[in-house]
């Protein structure tokens, strides 16, 4: 059997009524549309499964790359919870307008409602035009019978936190917690393998056929966390070449790097495959015994568990994210 290696695949393009062209024009998406909204660049999800496009594995599917190699590929811990499915969706989203308000349910009721896992998820602010802002959580103590008061008046924007936001920021989403991506906004999204969205409001629009999108009231309430944390919006710490951890959850671990020179990584006592995400400049992987893969910005590289020492080399300097499962 062939040796694994650092394996890219096609993005998966979604068009969107809040979709631009920054996929296109930004992160260089060939075939994305100027309605653009979504890039899946790494999913096992049905109907949505990313084919590798680059090697000798070229033209397989990520499901099918599980299912051979394991352990090889994911990790043996990770294979032994998750067997074929692989855990993690990342995907990229351009929003030109506000995206609709949103809940997602944690596993136990997506288990018991839908038979899947549940969605807990994190942004990385990519970019962004001036101004620009999101909703994330409720601003004030609210219970079930105040959210439903204003669902009815059409005024939740009243009871809900919205920020102003900047380039590198990070808001980390776990199940339950109300949100809404605003306009113009360029996003990095990392989620557990999941797409169970339970749509809350939509601003009164309506589809291509002048029909509005589905509303999900009872779903949403029965998902929604009313608990207020004391920061909505993740602080860490960016030093040049260290890797700083950002999220630490049961889903995924992720760390930013922001390095001018190059960098060692051993993975040896990390049992799981890793993610590279570029999300500033480019950047080359060197490992032994294999060919050099070069990442540029806006593109996804998964590393296979059973490569654990790489050298990675800026292109003047890069700022990536690194995903894993602890």
């Amino acid at each position: 059997m062939n040796q694994l290696y650092p394996l890219k695949f096609h993005p998966i393009l979604k068009d969107k009524i809040w979709g631009g062209n920054k996929l296109k024009v930004d992160l260089h998406r060939e075939g994305a549309s100027d309605k653009c909204g979504e890039s899946w660049d790494i999913s096992d999800l049905e109907d949505n499964i990313s084919e590798v496009k680059n090697g000798f594995l070229a033209k397989n599917n990520l499901n099918e790359l599980v299912e051979i190699y394991m352990g090889d590929i994911v990790g043996d811990k990770v294979y032994e919870k998750y067997g074929n499915q692989f855990p993690i969706l990342i995907k990229f989203i351009d929003a030109t307008d506000k995206l609709s308000l949103q809940v997602h349910p944690n596993d136990e009721l997506a288990l018991e409602l839908h038979n899947c896992p549940g969605k807990t998820e994190m942004w990385y602010v990519v970019d962004h035009e001036p101004g620009a802002e999101l909703i994330c959580g409720f601003k004030q103590k609210v219970n079930k019978e105040i959210y439903l008061q204003h669902l009815k008046n059409n005024s939740l924007t009243e009871i809900l936190n919205t920020q102003k936001i900047q380039k590198g920021d990070v808001f980390f989403l776990p199940a339950g917690r109300i949100h809404a991506i605003g306009a113009g906004m360029l996003i990095l999204e990392i989620e557990q393998s999941s797409d169970i969205t339970y749509r809350i409001f939509d601003w009164n629009r309506t589809d291509d056929s002048g029909k509005p999108r589905p509303i999900h009231t009872d779903q949403a309430l029965k998902a929604m966390d009313f608990n207020i944390p004391e920061n909505y919006k993740t602080n860490y710490p960016v030093v040049l070449n260290k890797t700083t951890n950002i999220v630490d959850c049961p889903y995924f671990f992720t760390n930013i790097l922001h390095f001018d020179h190059s960098v060692e990584k051993d993975y040896n006592l990390i049992d799981s495959f890793v993610i590279y995400i570029a999300v500033e400049g480019n950047f080359k992987i060197k490992y032994e015994g294999g060919e050099d893969s070069e990442v540029r910005k806006g593109e996804c590289i998964l590393i296979p568990a059973v490569i654990k020492n790489l050298i990675l080399e800026p292109v003047d300097s890069a700022k990536l994210i690194e995903v894993y499962i602890k």
